[in-house]
This record gives C-alpha cells, structure tokens and sequence, in this order.
C-alpha cells in the first residue's frame, strides 16, 4: 500500500476533470501532493512504479451534503414527503448519544470512501440533551477512515412550540446555539493548506431556525473567516411556508439574512424561479444537488442544467442516508445525470459535467478548488483509481462514461493526501465488520430508547 513518500501510479486513462484526459497516462505522487500527471508509461527514474493498467484514475470525489448520524436510522418512514419524514424522525433523533453518532459516522464514512469520496461535508444539527460530544464524535469518525471533513456545525432553535417541526426537547435556544457553533470552530476548525478537518457554520433550515439565529450565525461565520450551509429550497412545501410565513420564497428569505454569498453552499435548491437562479450565479453562491434523496422523498429534481449554465457552482452530496440508504456518492454522479435528463431532456447532463460535479464542481462549493477536486500537480493527491477491466465495464472504450453510466467500479485505490484509504475495494484503517456490528447495536439502541420512551414501534 503505498505511503506518503513517492511512487508512480502508472498506465491507467486519466480524466484531470479540468482539462486534459489520457487514454494511458501515469500520475506521480510525492507525500501528500500531485507532482507530475502525464501521458504515457512513467520513466522509471520517476520513483516506485505502481501498475495500474486497466484502470481510470480522476480526482477524489467530493461529498458536499450529507448527514452521518443518520446512518444509524436507516428505513423509516419509507414511503413520506419530507415534512411527514422530518415529524416522525425527529423524536427517534432525540435519543442520539456519543457512541451511536460515531459508529453511525463510522459507518457512513467508510461506505463513502468505497464509493470514490475522499472530502465530506457533514451537517450536524441535531445535538439531544445529555447526548454527549456528538460532533466530536464526527470528527473523530472521519479520522477513523481517513477522510477530509467539513464539519457543519449546525443548529435548530424552532421547536414544535414555535412553528417548527423538531421538538421542543431537540432544539437550542439562539445564544446556545452560536457559543455551541464558536466553540465548535475554536476546537476544530483548521484553515491550513492541506487540512483534514475544516468547520463551517450550519443553522438547519428555515422551518427550524428563527430569523435571529440565520442572520447572527452568517455574522459568526464571517467573523471567524468560515464558510456557510443550509438546506433552501427543497420541497414545494418549504416554498409554500416561507411566502405565508415570511412573505418571501425562500432564496429571497435567504438574501434577507444574509445568507447569500461565494462562502455560502445550499443543499438541494430544487424549487428556484429563473430570479433566484440568476441570484445565486450573482453572488457566487453554491449549490449542493442530492439527486437520489430528491427522489426518495418525492421533492423534486434540482435545475442542474440551469444553474450550471447561470454559472452556478453546482456539487453532488448524498445527503442523510435516513433519505438514501445507499448512501455511496460515486452513485450520484449517475443518478444526477438520469434525473436531469428525465426531467430536463438529453442535454441536461452530460458524463463529463457529472464527474465534474462529484469532483471540482463539490470542491468549488467548499471553498477548495485549488487543493483539490482535479488532477494538477500542487495540488492534493486525493484520487480514486478506478477498475474498469471487469465485466460491467467491458466493451465501454469512453472511460469517463463507463465509470458515470456503468455499475460503479470497484476501486483499486483511494488516496487521500497521498494515504491509502482504500486498497482493491477494502478499507485499509478499519474492519468492515466491526463497522457494522457497531452500526447494528447503534440503530437498536437508538430504536429501543424511542420504543421505551413513547410506547410505540419506531417505524
């Protein structure tokens, strides 16, 4: 497995996503960063020679959306719109602990890095009384596996009693809520080159937030020079609610607050008029598309091709995997690229711009476009190499479209900052079965908590 001293991935097709491709390449890798990607066999001056023919290697995928605390609630409610998902889930939440949100974490991360992922972002919202260190416990997952983080410290303070949808027993109150979100950025937040764990500033959503904690939160975030995220514009429900509640959609709620901007990242952005468009390719805000959880929920499917020709920066995420039990992002890139042209027509989404989108389009949304998220020497050596010499890929002579629109590749490695993470499609920190005997005794705990404490079958 290779470290972090210098060797040569070499004779596989390279797609740098910004620019050139190679049908046989080779990509040279001195400690954490890309030195050299080429076309052609490597010189074997060029240092240890690691042969992966047959292969295709692109960047590292970037998850812009997720929440891992809910792999530890997967299959509930399978068959509800967002709000009826959201009531139902909220008081199972309520009973998250420490050791349950990391081997949820855990669980999440690795089957990520299987699918491609090297950075993920994570929106952390829900911090139960008495819970514990919860999102500690999420950073501490992701160094676990071996993966780049965003952390997103997230809040709620609109409980049922308020308007919102959370119960009262799940949320904070503002000033809690801000020195909890400070105190966060102080503990872990690193803005180095090369970090493995950054932070940013996450008030939930508009249904679960007040107007004082969106607006001071943005003036937190850029008062400690990080960035913003929250989920807008999701549900025809959602749109309905802030037009009767604010007077406003909900882009226009956003712009208000504040909460527009190139440090700003939205989750979803499924219902947006032409204006709302035409707002966030002006103030460079960015757009976290999660087309599978869309689908699960019944919300929609996100204007990619609009945003992306409004210059709009545009990611793929995962999101909760409670609304998307694969829970792989390597997958996404397919699912994007099917639901935009089912709904948009053939030229909604090409193979490209879906690699594009899990790769530089994400590390745009993060505020990393030049560490990583293309194949450039200097930049980080987080990359995913890609087997397509078995027989889902056979006969596909594009190989950007075999790994987009085939069965996803099984990966002969991922490399995060020059560290194996994955070798010949296992993890190489951490026993995938010791992975899922602790996520099956998390999802029973946090099932038996909410059965002994409300008298009913969660479901």
């Amino acid at each position: 497995m290779p470290e972090p001293t210098r060797f040569v991935l070499d004779g596989a097709a390279i797609a740098t996503v910004d620019g050139a491709e190679h049908a046989e390449g080779h990509v040279v890798v001195e400690g954490d960063r890309i030195v050299e990607v080429a076309p052609g066999r490597a010189d074997p001056s060029r240092g240890e020679r690691i042969d992966v023919s047959g292969c295709l290697i692109t960047p590292g995928l970037v998850n812009t959306h997720h929440h891992l605390y809910q792999w530890a609630t997967r299959g509930y409610a399978p068959d509800s719109p967002l709000f009826d998902w959201l009531t139902r889930l909220y008081p199972v939440w309520a009973g998250l602990d420490e050791d349950g949100t990391h081997a949820a974490a855990a669980a999440g991360l690795a089957r990520l890095a299987l699918s491609g992922a090297t950075t993920v972002a994570d929106h952390h919202y829900v911090f139960p009384r008495d819970g514990g260190d919860v999102f500690g416990a999420v950073v501490a997952a992701a160094g676990s596996i071996g993966l780049r983080l965003h952390a997103v410290r997230g809040s709620m303070d609109r409980g049922r009693s308020r308007g919102g949808l959370p119960p009262d027993s799940l949320v904070e109150d503002v000033d809690a809520a801000l020195a909890g979100t400070d105190a966060a950025i102080s503990r872990f937040h690193d803005p180095s080159p090369g970090s493995a764990v950054r932070v940013a500033v996450g008030p939930c959503s508009p249904f679960s937030v007040s107007e004082r904690l969106m607006r001071e939160s943005a003036e937190l975030a850029r008062a400690r020079g990080v960035r913003l995220h929250t989920h807008l514009a999701e549900t025809a429900d959602e749109q309905r609610q802030c037009l009767a509640e604010f007077g406003r959609t909900p882009v226009e709620h956003a712009d208000e607050l504040g909460w527009l901007g190139p440090d700003v990242w939205l989750a979803h952005t499924v219902h947006l008029a032409e204006s709302a468009i035409a707002r966030l390719a002006e103030t460079g805000t960015g757009s976290a598309h999660c087309p599978s959880s869309n689908g699960r929920l019944g919300a929609g499917v996100a204007p990619v091709r609009a945003l992306l020709d409004a210059g709009v920066p545009v990611g793929l995420g995962v999101d909760g995997v409670a609304s998307n039990e694969a829970g792989g992002l390597g997958e996404e890139m397919r699912q994007a690229l099917l639901t935009a042209r089912a709904r948009y027509g053939p030229e909604a989404l090409s193979v490209r711009e879906a690699l594009f989108a899990a790769t530089l389009g994400g590390a745009r949304c993060l505020g990393r476009q030049d560490e990583i998220g293309s194949l450039r020497p200097g930049k980080l050596a987080d990359l995913a190499v890609w087997r397509l010499d078995g027989l889902g890929h056979a006969g596909i002579d594009d190989p950007v479209a075999a790994l987009v629109l085939g069965p996803l590749p099984p990966l002969r490695l991922l490399l995060c900052g020059g560290r194996g993470v994955v070798q010949d499609d296992l993890l190489t920190s951490v026993s995938e079965v010791d992975l899922a005997r602790d996520l099956r005794a998390a999802s029973t705990g946090i099932r038996a908590r909410f059965e002994r404490l409300h008298g009913e079958v969660a479901r």
